[in-house]
């Protein structure tokens, strides 16, 4: 009787399986691994990454916000209400656990670098039938819990970041008033502990085109969660 009765998990996991279904252990692991194992800090990239390249114009775009507006480049002003001088594109979404830890930083790093000319516009790039938690709705409702002062925009038809290239979440693109890409990839180097940040990527590079350079490093490895196409 005691065989009978270790045998029955394997019997059941053998029952699943053949019905299609998903061990949800297994389903669920790289979000598990994301939320408990200590992320691997951002490489600098040796080479250049897929989609637009470092001194490319990237591409304009109008998309719904949470506001109920259109949005794009060509309409944005910054915390001073004048003409950015450049733009802080960002992929992120709701339910990410790495996007959900970096957003108390993305709310700062907007305050900030608005008020230097450089607003941060984060676009939603997930399939919401693949994450409904990432729909326009939920979007709002996340926005005002966090108390995001950035536009925050959806890619519904998921036309826009492939354009970029973008494949995580969060992923910075950080734009100069002719929409030239000056810096890509992560935030800053601690995805899982924002007191642990030695290299503030996104503000080094701001600082860097400030006094007319280009920024170094300006290609870093996003962390992040892949993001979720049709």
């Amino acid at each position: 009787m005691r065989i009978i009765f270790n045998l029955l998990p394997l019997a059941l996991l053998l029952i699943l399986s053949a019905c299609g279904q998903t061990n949800p252990a297994e389903a669920n692991a790289a979000e598990v691994e994301q939320t408990t194992a200590p992320a691997p800090a951002p490489e600098k990239a040796s080479e250049p990454m897929s989609g637009l390249q470092i001194g490319d114009v990237a591409p304009d775009f109008k998309l719904e916000g949470i506001d109920g507006e259109m949005h794009s480049l060509a309409t944005m002003v910054d915390a001073n209400g004048e003409k950015p001088k450049g733009y802080a594109v960002t992929f992120t979404c709701n339910t990410c656990p790495y996007a959900k830890m970096y957003e108390p930083r993305l709310v700062a790093l907007h305050e900030k670098l608005s008020k230097m000319g450089y607003p941060l516009i984060a676009i939603q790039p997930n399939d919401v039938e693949l994450k409904p938690g990432d729909n326009l709705e939920a979007m709002k409702e996340r926005a005002a819990e966090r108390g995001f002062g950035f536009a925050y925009v959806i890619d519904a038809d998921q036309s826009v970041y492939p354009q970029y290239g973008a494949s995580k979440t969060p992923e910075v693109y950080l734009l100069d008033a002719d929409r030239v890409l000056r810096y890509h990839g992560a935030i800053d180097d601690s995805p899982q502990d924002a007191e642990a940040v030695t290299e503030a990527y996104v503000e080094m590079a701001v600082a860097a085109l400030e006094k007319g350079e280009d920024p170094k490093p300006a290609e870093v490895k996003a962390i992040g969660c892949g993001i979720k196409a049709k």
